[in-house]
């Protein structure tokens, strides 16, 4: 009888600071060991009480990703998507809230046999059974846990205990790598005291890191190796290089380099195999050498963090354009443009110096005027532009007050009372706002849309049928739909009963580019395999001559 083969856990935590790329790193550790033709899953922990991640500020917490079965999640499990070409579900995601809440829900139905729960340890121990069952329905023989925040914060360290109560039992199965930050000091040297500060709160959680990634806006001299070796009890081969790069997507080749695959092989004894990046070369190679310019202007709300641009809350969208732009031999020039600045048409100029306009999704008032003029110069002056959710619903709202004589048209999100509501919240979603079920309640997921032939839609697409990733609560009105595609607006993409607007486009011979999609396609885009319509974007946008 065949032996079967143990599941392997590799966690990765950070050290000094939050946001030092622990994300970048999971993925780019995943993608190294799929290369070798293991199957590998991911796993994010984010240290929240909250359930999920749909309730949080964009401003505060970047962009909420979100996964085929409707999870809404931190913007690292798009990280993972992207770097596997995968499809993740909610089982490769939780929170400290949904943590509790599981252990809670087990002891409300008397699953724990009437045993009294502890938070040592009941929590540790769903936190293992979650990740198990990820494992399985993943078939993976490799699992990657990010733990967010940073060792020794008192948020994650049942998240730690669950490691240390995995490794006590499965020491040849479970890997601990610490991500953390050595600063660049004013005379050049890279200080690892810090890092040796991160290795001591990280032992004590009954925790030797059996890899360190030393992230600096340099690379490590052999040296600084040393001294963490020495201080941090690890063997200098242990300490693996992670400096600043102009492209995430180089992160897993310079692991590589520095021997992390070999060195996580041998730790967890895994088959030997060599690595096939060659396609991931290819495209890493293709980033640096294209020169070509096309000049993408993003026209959001949620850029600005105090005195600070947060190019997070969009990151999805920033990523579907590079892998467009890339593959399709172009080097994409993508800039900030606040939505506010355009309510004074005066500025609306500015746009000419683009190629193409993206408006991207978001909700609320703040900013929508301005959304709204942007929207409407695109259509007049031809520039190519793309609608992801709210600017879809936007440019519907243009459309309606511009061109299908419907003065004060507007989403009734805005302006409950306007005469045309031309996006407007279905039936069934009018009765889970009136109990304030406000969580994880709206159009979240994958919904198939039936494609109209002969629309740019569908020359983009090559199909009837696609399926794409939905985040919104307010849809097209189907009362007033034959209004508006009377005056020449056409809807080529609707649900399979044809009840909910999926897609709007002008004819191409009208507009060389202007199309809006409900969905989030930037949520499908794969560095290998851009998505359709941002491919289809960016290639009217090249066309364009800007001034």
């Amino acid at each position: 009888m065949k032996k079967k083969t143990k599941t392997k856990y590799i966690f990765v935590a950070g050290g000094v600071m939050s946001g030092v790329g622990k994300g970048i790193a999971a993925s780019s550790i995943a993608k190294i060991l799929q290369s070798r033709g293991l199957s590998v899953t991911a796993i994010k922990i984010d240290p929240y009480v909250n359930v999920d991640a749909g309730t949080m500020n964009p401003t505060e917490h970047g962009e909420v990703f979100v996964l085929k079965d409707g999870m809404e999640c931190d913007q690292d499990m798009g990280n993972y998507e992207r770097f596997l070409d995968t499809d993740l579900s909610s089982l490769n995601y939780m929170t400290t809230g949904s943590v509790y809440l599981s252990v809670i829900g087990k002891e409300r139905n008397l699953e724990y046999g009437g045993s009294c729960v502890s938070v040592v340890p009941g929590v540790p121990n769903e936190v293992i059974e979650k990740m198990d069952r990820a494992a399985k329905a993943e078939k993976a023989a490799v699992v990657v846990v990010e733990v967010g925040g940073t060792v020794g914060e008192y948020e994650n360290i049942l998240f730690l205990e669950a490691y240390r109560s995995l490794k006590f039992k499965n020491p040849e199965d479970t890997l601990f790598v610490l991500v953390s930050f050595l600063p660049l000091q004013k005379d050049g040297e890279l200080k690892s005291k810090p890092t040796q500060h991160a290795v001591r709160a990280v032992n004590s959680a009954g925790i030797l890191p059996d890899i360190i990634l030393a992230r600096a806006v340099v690379s490590l001299d052999k040296e600084r190796k040393r001294k963490i070796a020495l201080n941090c009890n690890v063997r200098e081969q242990d300490v693996i290089s992670a400096p600043d790069v102009s492209s995430i997507y180089e992160v897993p080749l310079n692991f590589e380099k520095d021997g992390l695959g070999d060195l996580i092989v041998e730790k967890l004894r895994l088959p030997k195999r060599k690595t096939d990046m060659a396609e991931w070369k290819a495209f890493v190679n293709r980033i640096h050498t294209v020169k070509k310019p096309v000049k993408i202007g993003i026209v959001g709300k949620y850029f600005s963090a105090g005195a600070f641009i947060l190019a997070d809350s969009y990151i999805s969208v920033i990523e579907a354009v590079k892998h467009a732009s890339y593959n399709l031999k172009l080097k994409p020039q993508i800039e900030w443009l606040s939505s506010g600045e355009f309510e004074e048409k005066k500025n609306l100029k500015k746009l000419d110096a683009y190629q193409g306009i993206i408006v991207p999704g978001g909700f609320g008032s703040r900013g929508i005027e301005g959304k709204i003029n942007v929207i409407e110069y695109c259509r007049k002056n031809k520039i190519p532009y793309l609608g992801l959710c709210y600017g879809m619903q936007l440019q519907v709202v243009e459309f309606a007050r511009h061109v299908a004589g419907m003065s004060g048209a507007h989403t009734t999100e805005v302006d409950s009372e306007t005469k045309y509501p031309v996006i407007d919240i279905m039936p069934e979603q009018k009765e889970i706002i009136s109990e304030k079920r406000y969580g994880g309640t709206m159009r979240l997921g994958n919904y198939i849309e039936v494609i109209k032939p002969n629309t740019i839609a569908m020359k983009a697409y090559g199909a009837k049928e696609v399926v794409e990733r939905h985040r919104h609560r307010y849809e097209v009105n189907p009362e007033l739909v034959g209004q508006i595609e009377g005056k020449g607006l056409v809807f080529s993409g609707k649900s399979p009963d044809g009840r909910l607007m999926e897609i709007a486009e002008l004819p191409e011979k009208e507009h060389p580019f202007f199309v809006g999609t409900q969905a989030h396609p930037e949520f499908l885009s794969r560095p290998l395999r851009p998505h359709p319509l941002f491919s289809a974007f960016i290639r009217a946008a090249s066309k364009r001559t800007n001034n």
